[in-house]
């Protein structure tokens, strides 16, 4: 109707946020409110925009903290205020995901909607333990049966008669704890005892476990494991074709779960480099780039550019937010011409080189103390710096330069302001003793990543190995009460992903 909202039921796929489609992106990245289930991972939550809302709907086995029926509600409710809503759930929201249920409620109401299917579990997660779920040699059929049921029914609505008959791969979601059930059911009416059976946790995750076995003992070797839910169940030969075709995960940190605290914008480096041997990440974003609040002071130097004999960076993000603002009060770069630029590392280096532009001075080590040392000798008499950075900065830079009698304007580019991300799944993973590692890459991500964590959480942060990417941010993290196992070598997000490989062949 008119001057409705528009509701997108979106499935997002098993677990790793690399199988969402191009489309469900794109609802979740237009979308003003964001309606999440619990097996939504927050690097798909990630593409939302930062002025999204978040209404965690999350259920748990056995417990439904938001009944079905006022999710509908909040569905109807946002879409009436005219807001876009993507309703986001894992795998495919028409599997056994109640997205038809909430489509006819959305329909009822005159509510516009769209159903935008998920890569569903049922044949990912089999497919990441090495087992196709149909193989020519094997079986030509599938049978994807749910193994929780309504609670309200009075009976099971399965027929196990007929199941225990079929020729095919059975694969059952959400099925843990009723697995003995199912298990004894199928044999008791004819399926053979040695029927190959395949449970597969938290698949095509960095955390995913498969326990295989037969119909006859499966439902002790799972509990002897400790498997829980989210699991998929795969009964049927095709299991058998694990031993060969088992692939995931690989790598040298696989089987790891680690912490990235850094801003979304720029977590993407470290945690391609964390997957790609085989970890799994976990996104708790503590802070974001923000502009300064006032641009007067920025202008007034973007204008008299020409009095600058050093322009100095001391992080990707000035360096960004620096050109960013040339670029909107249409400066031409032509008119750095003549100046000189520092960079405090490798990144930031990097930042400038990929804008085309060489870095006149980066010190051998990659520290604020190490930058200043340089500068003071190398900043002629009479030279203007220009120092852009971060509201939060230390003074150590600044300080020490003026001390040194260089004339210096100090120019706040960006701020670094507390990300309000949803993260409570992720926090339970840290209270449950769950995170094998920590890492932060800046000394402002521990102070926010402890605000957020709240000092209730500081004994389990001390079960988890801390990784710095160097010694100011060491300092800090060990001032804040963790305990520091390691700082990189190299200041950089490659040496901090050396160390934590290097850590877990250790372990």
């Amino acid at each position: 109707m008119a001057g409705y909202g528009k509701v997108y039921i979106v499935g997002v796929g098993p677990g790793d946020y690399k199988l969402m489609t191009l489309k469900a992106a794109e609802c979740i990245r237009k979308a003003e409110v964001i309606v999440y289930d619990r097996l939504v991972g927050a690097k798909a939550l990630g593409f939302a925009r930062e002025d999204a809302e978040f209404i965690d709907v999350g259920k748990t086995p056995g417990r439904h903290p938001v009944p079905q029926e006022e999710i509908n509600e909040i569905l109807v409710k946002k879409a009436f205020e005219g807001k876009t809503v993507a309703r986001v759930k894992g795998g495919d929201p028409c599997l056994f995901g109640r997205g038809g249920e909430e489509a006819e409620f959305l329909h009822e109401h005159g509510i516009e909607f769209e159903l935008v299917p998920g890569v569903t579990s049922a044949i990912a997660v089999p497919a990441y333990a090495g087992i196709p779920v149909t193989h020519r040699d094997y079986c030509s059929a599938l049978h994807i049966i749910t193994g929780h049921e309504r609670p309200d029914k009075s009976g099971s609505a399965t027929d196990y008669g007929a199941l225990a008959g079929i020729a095919g791969t059975m694969v059952f979601l959400m099925g843990v704890k009723n697995l003995p059930e199912i298990a004894s059911n199928l044999v008791k009416h004819g399926k053979d005892r040695s029927t190959p059976v395949a449970v597969i946790e938290k698949g095509t995750t960095g955390a995913q476990r498969v326990v295989t076995g037969t119909l006859a003992e499966i439902a002790a070797k799972i509990a002897e494991a400790g498997i829980q839910s989210p699991a998929v169940t795969v009964i049927g030969d095709v299991v058998k074709l694990r031993e060969k075709l088992n692939w995931f995960p690989k790598g040298k940190l696989a089987g790891k779960r680690i912490l990235v605290t850094r801003a979304r914008q720029q977590a993407g480096k470290l945690a391609e480099r964390i997957e790609e041997l085989g970890g799994e990440v976990l996104e708790f974003p503590v802070i974001k780039i923000a502009e300064p609040l006032d641009f007067a002071a920025f202008d007034q130097a973007l204008q008299n550019l020409d009095e600058f004999g050093w322009l100095v960076f001391t992080s990707v993000n000035g360096v960004t937010a620096f050109f960013n603002r040339m670029r909107a009060r249409r400066i031409d770069i032509r008119g750095l011409s003549g100046r000189k630029l520092a960079a405090v590392g490798a990144a930031t280096e990097e930042e400038l080189n990929r804008l085309r532009l060489n870095a006149d001075y980066v010190p051998d080590r990659y520290t604020t103390g190490d930058l200043l040392a340089g500068l003071v000798k190398k900043v002629a008499p009479g030279e203007k710096v220009l120092l852009a950075r971060t509201d939060i900065a230390g003074r150590e830079l600044a300080d020490g330069l003026a001390e040194n009698k260089i004339d210096l304007v100090d120019l706040v580019v960006y701020r670094t302001v507390t990300e309000e991300a949803p993260r409570k799944e992720i926090l339970h993973q840290i209270t449950a003793g769950r995170v094998d590692f920590m890492t932060f890459t800046s000394s402002a991500t521990v102070t926010h990543f402890i605000a957020a964590v709240g000092p209730e959480n500081m004994g389990a942060l001390a079960r988890i190995k801390t990784v710095c990417i160097g010694p100011i941010t060491a300092r800090t993290a060990s001032d804040a009460g963790l305990t520091v196992a390691a700082t990189a070598d190299e200041y950089t997000i490659d040496g901090l992903v050396a160390k934590l490989t290097e850590m877990a062949e250790e372990r």
